[in-house]
């Protein structure tokens, strides 16, 4: 916590209402107060401070709309939500990465468009989120009843430790007598009728009319060739993995059957569905998230995915953007099976073979006969996959593609990491888009950018290697297709496709360019101590049966700003280098550390011989500015609190 919050302190439960023993041992951290100018989103126009919510748990969830992890956290927290709904409100903070997201219509959007069934603030400006020192995206914090924090989440994979504590606090609290029961603050919005709902991909179908995925309604809607008129609607439209269920699905393919494969991405799955009998079937996935450790290769239906969020036939299979993952796989219809394609899971803008190449949330994909394209949104970057005899390269395996990266190099056309974006046309390498989520291939050899937070489409020529405006006023572009000469554009935040004709001119627009606006962290040079905290949930402990239950990932961008204690460990905790002029390092001042965390824990209890275990990860991008008044000791909590 930083310097406005008092010391940690620890309390128990006076002699006369005893505590579980967990109590006498549980630091505690009074809360901030929370604040954001934005206000505050589903709760009737009406403003809480924590003292409102006195006598509750209180679980504050800083999460921004861009950010997959963060969706996966809305899901996970679900169950827990429901189950301990007269005891807990959850809280979103909602705390921005891009400029958009600082937009409060933009987060209003995204609440529906989510399905966030809990109060959000809106914290344009950061301001809770630094009063919390919180560092990465998602962030849970755990309030007790009495107003303190009593611990911290980074990542995804904490919903077992949280309701565990939960518990644990209701026991306590109702015990002393300082547990309030009863309704929360939450009050839903007012439902608007419209016949598409936050659509999210779209698709031509052989006779003309347009297949798009009407995500947050959770179906399939089959529009006439005029792009307004319904023909059917394809899954009952409620949330499900049922035979006639979508989870807010998105990306959508034409297969050479004719079927039409469908990135049903909150399922973490691919179904077909076929246009003549209406069928539905499950290909890919079990309905279940991969975690770190599970099989990336086997039988379609045996292999966990995580948030398909696009897919394109390719090279003689169906690529898919795994937007929770930051990878490409791919599925072979004919052998009935999935691997992964290129990527590594790490976090970042990294070209080269495929099976070293990282990306940040693919998120659209578009196929031509020499190149997969694809719209890599948290990097604001379009990238494309090649076979590596077009233009150099060594990715191993043969040259059809088999095994992992075999045949394919990975390579960047615009975008330069994840912190720059913004709108600026011209030279591909000084170009920047915002958080795109779709790529169109044009017949001329160009390629349309779906520029999402720009409210732009875009034009990147590799003839020319320039980048263009098309079009401006788009509310929240997600995809486009080609129909004649005329472009569709799916609308996402209007609720509608648009019909644009291309345009022979670029249109003008003012360059600008941005940073993420989180402030850099200070560190001394030379020795810098960096420990990840992570403390096993109660009942749990470290899973070391196998070996080693943590890993450690390290790395930097600029390279040079890591001079040593880069690459992977098992220790939480380890000592790096940074530059101070030595080896060549003069005028490394600033960049961004890249960390990566995971540990398994695993019910502690030796008469089970088959213990639940549980994965806790999470990937941290740390701005950092070296300068001699620096620390020499970063933090980053996985789980529990830094005291």
């Amino acid at each position: 916590m930083n310097d406005a919050v008092p010391a940690p302190v620890s309390v128990s439960a006076p002699a006369s209402a005893p505590a579980p023993a967990s109590s006498s041992r549980r630091v505690r951290v009074r809360a901030p107060e929370l604040v954001g100018k934005g206000g505050w989103l589903n709760t009737g126009d009406t403003s809480y401070t924590l003292a409102d919510l006195r006598g509750r748990i209180v679980i504050l969830d800083f999460w921004t709309f861009c950010c997959i992890n963060c969706l996966h956290v809305l899901d996970e927290l679900r169950e827990l939500e429901e189950k301990h709904r007269d005891t807990v409100v959850i809280i979103g903070v909602h705390s921005p990465k891009f400029v958009h997201e600082a937009e409060h219509q933009a987060v209003v959007d995204a609440v529906e468009r989510y399905q966030v069934h809990h109060p959000v603030l809106d914290d344009p400006e950061l301001a809770t989120w630094k009063q919390y020192a919180v560092r990465a995206w998602p962030t849970l914090v755990v309030i007790d009843p009495e107003g303190y924090v009593v611990a911290q989440h980074a990542g995804e994979g904490h919903a077992h430790a949280i309701e565990r504590l939960v518990e644990e606090l209701e026991a306590e609290h109702a015990a002393k007598g300082t547990l309030r029961r009863g309704d929360g603050p939450y009050v839903p919005p007012e439902p608007v009728a419209t016949d598409l709902r936050f659509p999210g991909k779209a698709l031509v179908l052989p006779g003309g009319n347009l297949l798009v995925s009407d995500s947050t309604r959770h179906q399939l809607v089959e529009l006439a060739p005029d792009g307004e008129t319904v023909v059917r609607r394809i899954g009952s439209g409620a949330r499900g993995f049922g035979p006639d269920s979508f989870s807010e699905p998105q990306g959508l393919a034409l297969l050479p059957d004719g079927k039409v494969i469908v990135a049903d991405t909150v399922n973490h799955a691919l179904r077909t569905y076929d246009p003549a009998d209406g069928a539905i079937e499950t290909v890919a996935g079990t309905g279940r998230q991969w975690w770190q450790g599970s099989p990336t290769a086997g039988p379609a239906l045996e292999v966990d995915l995580s948030s398909p969020w696009d897919v394109a036939w390719w090279a003689g299979r169906v690529w898919i953007a795994m937007a929770g993952v930051h990878q490409l796989w791919t599925y072979d219809p004919a052998t009935g099976t999935v691997e992964v394609a290129a990527g590594t899971t790490n976090e970042g803008l990294v070209d080269g073979p495929a099976a070293e190449a990282w990306f940040a949330q693919p998120s659209g994909l578009a196929a031509t006969e020499d190149r997969l394209w694809i719209a890599d949104s948290e990097t604001s970057a379009l990238r494309y996959v090649e076979r590596d005899d077009v233009g150099g390269g060594d990715s191993g395996g043969d040259s059809d593609g088999g095994g992992y990266g075999g045949g394919f190099v990975v390579r960047t056309a615009v975008g330069t990491g994840l912190f720059d974006f913004g709108h600026r046309d011209g030279a591909a390498g000084q170009a920047l888009l915002q958080h795109p989520l779709g790529v169109t291939a044009l017949p001329d050899g160009s390629v349309a950018v779906s520029d999402t937070y720009n409210h732009a489409l875009r034009r990147y020529d590799p003839s020319t290697g320039e980048v263009t405006t098309l079009a401006t006023d788009l509310r929240e572009p997600s995809d486009a297709v080609l129909v004649g000469e005329d472009i569709v554009v799916v609308e996402s935040a209007r609720h509608r496709l648009t019909r644009l004709r291309l345009p022979d001119e670029a249109v003008r627009v003012e360059a600008v360019a941005h940073r993420t606006q989180r402030a850099a962290t200070d560190v001394a040079p030379g020795v810098l101590r960096l420990e990840v905290v992570f403390t096993a949930p109660s009942g749990q402990k470290l899973d070391t049966r196998y070996g080693p239950s943590t890993r450690l990932l390290v790395s930097a961008t600029p390279p040079e700003l890591l001079v040593d204690g880069g690459g992977t460990g098992t220790e939480l905790s380890r000592e790096l280098v940074l530059a101070d002029g030595a080896d060549g390092a003069d005028g490394v001042t600033e960049g961004v550390l890249h960390v990566s965390a995971m540990a398994a824990s695993c019910d502690d209890d030796p008469a089970n011989e088959y213990p639940a275990c549980h994965v806790h990860q999470q990937d941290w991008g740390v701005p950092v500015r070296v300068t001699e008044s620096g620390t020499s000791r970063l933090a980053l909590v996985l789980a529990g609190l830094d005291a």
